[in-house]
Formats: structure tokens, C-alpha cells, sequence
């Protein structure tokens, strides 16, 4: 193991323990070498800085939180935020609304969502007022039941006249042709939002290696990391991450099924 990756390993661990971000400097100190030695290898290694590392922690214990507490004020010192003020003003960016929303299970957040059949399966999609903000393919039942988990209180409306157009797009895209470039609305650390950029630009009826997706993010031994990305793209279609395959050309694993992903490239090749 590189001792890069060994200090970034144990910085990692560190901030898991801590449950957010640690100060640079402190991690640096603990790994005996410089915050510019350390920096340099967050980004070598994942593609992103310690302290983004530790906001995708503490918001995930911000989620993990206000699931479990009747109280905002609770949640924001659970989850190691020094002021409510910070904790609204960082949380609600990286939750895509308020603490109090997300706690309530995002009431009055109204989302249209509609499903079509494909050569692929059911495709369901559900758009927020900015965009995307989840694509599934499968049975339509089983979809629609997840879609509803994560936001139970939010107004989710069945509009197919209002998606028409972009049920129209995933349709497309699902039988191997093209269409315009959806508006997504997704949110994702930096990192992932460098590799779910990249995608986006690999045309249709190709493909890129993990290892070639790393390199065009700049940050070429993140290839692990890319891979993970991939795997928590929550826009099928929109965000071709069925164009990623192993270095060997195999298909590697996709969320939806490797049948899916096979007949998705096979359509796209011809």
C-alpha cells in the first residue's frame, strides 16, 4: 500500500470517527507530514479535499439525525455543528432544502413524476422544478413504492402531460437513440459531481474505462472512486454511467441490472 494512501486511509478514519470534518492541519500532524503533502494526496487519491471528505460525513449523519429527532436544534449538535446557524446554512445546501423540511419528510416539496415502458424495463422519473431529480428502471410497481420512501410527506404528483416531453427523452435514450441533454437536479459531493460531469460528455454508442473517466477529471488514481460515483447516480439515462466499463471491456456491475446495461450499449452501438 502507497503511503499516500495509507495516510489518506488513516486521515479517513479519523474524521469517520469524528463523525465530520477535522482541521487539516491536525490531520496533517497526526499523519507526520505537511497540510500541503496531505492535500495533495486527497486529491491523488480521492479526487477531493479532506474537508469536503468530512461534510459527505457529517451530512450523512445530518440525514441519519433529523430521521431520528423531533428537533431541529438536537439534530444540528448531533450531527457536530457548533451553531444552528451553520448547520442551516451548510445542511440546507447539501440537502437541497431546509433541515426542517427534510426532517418533515419534505412537505409542500412538490415533485411531478410520470413512467413509460421501454425495451429495457419501466423507466420512472421524477422531476423537481429544477430538473431531474431521480431516474429508475424496473417495475414500474416496485419503483413507484421506492420513490416514495425517501420523502414520504412530499406531494408527489403523477403528470405524464407535463413529462410528456421528457418521458419522450428517456425513451429515446433507453432504445439507443438520442435526445437533447436533460436538465438534472442532484446533489452530490464535488467529486461526484466532476465524474457525473464527465459522463454526460461520453457520446452515445461508446464507452470509457473507469480508469479513462478518472484521467478526464484529472485526478487518474481515483479510479475506485469514480467507481463509486457510477453507483450512486440516481439519474439513469440522463447520466450515462452505463457507458463505464472495466479495463478489460467487461461490463462491471450497474445498479439496474447488467442485462440492462449490455442491451443499453448494444442499442447504442447500432
Amino acid at each position: 500500500m502507497s503511503t499516500a494512501l495509507t495516510r489518506v486511509r488513516s486521515a479517513c478514519d479519523e474524521m469517520t470517527r469524528a463523525g465530520g470534518p477535522i482541521a487539516v492541519a491536525q490531520l496533517a500532524a497526526h499523519q507526520h507530514c505537511s497540510t500541503r503533502q496531505l492535500q495533495r494526496d486527497f486529491a491523488d487519491v480521492l479526487g477531493i479535499t479532506p474537508r469536503h471528505f468530512g461534510q459527505a460525513l457529517r451530512t450523512d449523519h445530518t440525514r441519519a439525525a433529523l430521521r431520528s429527532s423531533g428537533s431541529v436544534l438536537d439534530a444540528a449538535f448531533a450531527a457536530g455543528y457548533g451553531s444552528v446557524r451553520g448547520f442551516y446554512e451548510e445542511a440546507a445546501q447539501r440537502l437541497g432544502m431546509t433541515p426542517s423540511d427534510y426532517a418533515a419528510g419534505a412537505p409542500e416539496l412538490v415533485l411531478l413524476w410520470s413512467v413509460t415502458a421501454t425495451p429495457v424495463g419501466d423507466v420512472i422519473a421524477v422531476a423537481s422544478p429544477r430538473g431531474l431529480a431521480s431516474v429508475r428502471i424496473g417495475n414500474a410497481t416496485d419503483l413507484e413504492d421506492e420513490m416514495r420512501r425517501e420523502f414520504p410527506n412530499a406531494r408527489l404528483d403523477r403528470d405524464d402531460a407535463a413529462m410528456s416531453d421528457v418521458m419522450s427523452a428517456l425513451g429515446a435514450l433507453a432504445a439507443g437513440g438520442t435526445a437533447p441533454e436533460l436538465p438534472v437536479d442532484v446533489h452530490g459531493t464535488a467529486f461526484q459531481a466532476r465524474v457525473w460531469s464527465a459522463l454526460r460528455e461520453i457520446p452515445a454508442g461508446e464507452t470509457r474505462t473507469y480508469s479513462q473517466v478518472a484521467e478526464a477529471i484529472g485526478s487518474a488514481s481515483s479510479v475506485r472512486a469514480v467507481a463509486r460515483a457510477c453507483a450512486t447516480n440516481r439519474v439513469a439515462l440522463a447520466i450515462p454511467c452505463h457507458r463505464v466499463v472495466r479495463a478489460d471491456g467487461s461490463l462491471a456491475g450497474y445498479r439496474w441490472g447488467l442485462a440492462v446495461k449490455e442491451s443499453l450499449l448494444a442499442s447504442e452501438s447500432v
